[in-house]
């Protein structure tokens, strides 16, 4: 099984403030939806909240350090290493860590491909996404979007693999 992040990330790695996305981007959340339709995803109990809901079409799983805690749609677990042993069960061919910074940070060792899209701006944050070691990863597709009328940055679409 595959194990992959997908996330957005500004030029200078902010992927959050406050709990929110510091920007709306339509095009990149349908390409999220593309690509994660089917796929386990695994996400921070922060991250979890901030959606507000179970992603629909999806296994949901949030790691949490609480044992207590229960979300309706999601099955939580206690470190990224059960998250990725119970989505292994699904039989799905790749699984899609989402957030946020805490988890990324934590899985990046297990990490095989990385579906980054790069928002081309500078933004104020409180969660960052880890910078990557190019010894580690290569860069194997990039696609360009321009700003339009419904998104107000320009956005590179990237996949990188470790080497």
């Amino acid at each position: 099984m595959i194990i992959s992040f997908i996330v957005a990330a500004s030029e200078n790695n902010v992927i959050g403030k406050n709990n929110k996305l510091p920007w709306y981007l339509p095009t990149d959340m349908k390409y999220f939806k593309n690509v994660t339709w089917g796929m386990p995803v695994v996400m921070g109990r922060k991250s979890f909240e901030a959606l507000g809901e179970a992603l629909k079409g999806r296994t949901n799983i949030v790691v949490t350090r609480n044992k207590n805690w229960r979300a309706n749609g999601v099955q939580a677990v206690q470190s990224i290493d059960q998250a990725i042993t119970l989505a292994a069960q699904t039989d799905a061919k790749e699984i899609f860590i989402i957030g946020g910074g805490e988890i990324f940070r934590a899985a990046l060792p297990s990490a095989d491909r990385i579906y980054l899209t790069r928002v081309h701006e500078n933004f104020d944050g409180d969660a960052f996404f880890p910078e990557l070691n190019e010894e580690d990863w290569k860069l194997v597709s990039s696609r360009e979007c321009s700003p339009d009328e419904k998104n107000s940055y320009a956005l590179s679409f990237e996949v990188w693999e470790r080497k």
